[in-house]
């Protein structure tokens, strides 16, 4: 927390929320002694207590560390986790979970807890995220699927098209030639908001917007062919219109998306808030292990390509606002409001 936000820091302590741990410190000025936000200790009042962004902050106004709870070991876990992910950047084939917290002498399943809580995945999970992307991306320069398996980092077909399945949605060779040899369905839904376009491949819904024709969508996936809806898909189309009309029935349909393992790590905790109640965007970021990274988890949530479905309309600014929306404000707040969701986020810390 470069910029520290003092009602979340209290709200983090109260909470005793481990994802603050080493972001923000809280020093109690009647014992001289600060702690990070896990510490078990009884709690304070709140006039007893000030914020600093680190550590060394605390130490430099003359407060010395909590010997329960170690703050100071916190930088120690940043720093483990910040060289776990350059070995695994580095490592041709993903390192085992016992190999990689020997190389940086912690515990496999304590290190497995930090790098869950600093990244927002488990380090196998950033490893094949790592691969994914390099896969898309030898994919994309016209290489050989072959050739692209093993640039990437796997040890053979099986492994890249497991993977493939689950985040690319389409073929390899049809994700590197723009949607070559895949069926995109398409319909334009008139909606109480206004047009929608949904767009599925066979695995699930890939797109779903305010505002887009099949122009843009053709921009997408220019060799995809692109056709009209057919019965198979009425069902899909049918639970869409339920989860504008009635959100509180909306239905779990099958979707078809793919990001950056942050931007999944955002989109999955989207999904998680209820029908009726909003989150801000240092909420999401706190949920993810980053709370460091609310500006990241509002490109996130702008990126995300499922309306309503992956209820980024559910995120607003800590102060109550509603801050931003690629269908437009108008529609957030009937979104909103719709589901009857307070004006202020609930914290779920």
């Amino acid at each position: 927390m470069k910029t520290l936000d003092h009602d979340a820091a209290w709200a983090a302590f109260l909470a005793r929320d481990r994802a603050f741990d080493g972001r923000v410190i809280g020093a109690v000025r009647t014992t001289g002694i600060y702690c990070k936000p896990s510490c078990p200790a009884r709690r304070p009042k709140r006039e007893h207590v000030e914020f600093f962004v680190d550590a060394a902050a605390a130490r430099a106004a003359g407060y010395r560390a909590c010997l329960r709870c170690l703050p100071d070991a916190v930088g120690r876990d940043r720093e483990a986790v910040a060289r776990a992910t350059a070995l695994i950047e580095r490592a041709e084939t993903p390192p085992t979970l016992a190999d990689l917290a020997a190389a940086v002498g912690y515990a496999p399943h304590h290190f497995q807890r930090l790098f869950r809580r600093d990244i927002g995945v488990s380090p196998a999970a950033y490893a094949r995220g790592l691969r994914a992307k390099r896969a898309e991306r030898h994919l994309k320069e016209n290489g050989r699927v072959t050739d692209a398996i093993y640039d990437a980092g796997y040890s053979g077909p099986s492994r890249f098209y497991a993977d493939a399945k689950e985040r690319l949605g389409m073929a390899p060779s049809a994700w590197r030639d723009g949607g070559r040899g895949e069926t995109i369905r398409f319909a334009t839904l008139d909606t109480p908001l206004g047009p929608m376009l949904v767009a599925a491949t066979a695995k699930g819904i890939c797109r779903l917007t305010f505002d887009e024709d099949v122009a843009a969508l053709r921009g997408r996936f220019p060799n995809a062919e692109i056709v009209p809806a057919d019965a198979a898909m009425a069902s899909l189309i049918s639970g869409v219109l339920t989860a504008i009309e009635t959100p509180s029935a909306m239905p779990e349909l099958p979707l078809d998306v793919r990001g950056t393992a942050f931007q999944e790590a955002v989109w999955r905790e989207l999904r998680k808030i209820p029908a009726g109640q909003t989150r801000s965007y240092a909420d999401i970021a706190a949920a993810v292990g980053q709370p460091g990274a609310v500006r990241a988890v509002g490109t996130a949530n702008g990126s995300n390509p499922i309306a309503v479905l992956v209820p980024c309309h559910r995120v607003i600014r800590s102060d109550g606002s509603l801050g931003g929306y690629a269908g437009g404000l108008d529609r957030k707040r009937q979104l909103l409001d719709a589901e009857g969701a307070r004006g202020e986020p609930a914290l779920d810390l």
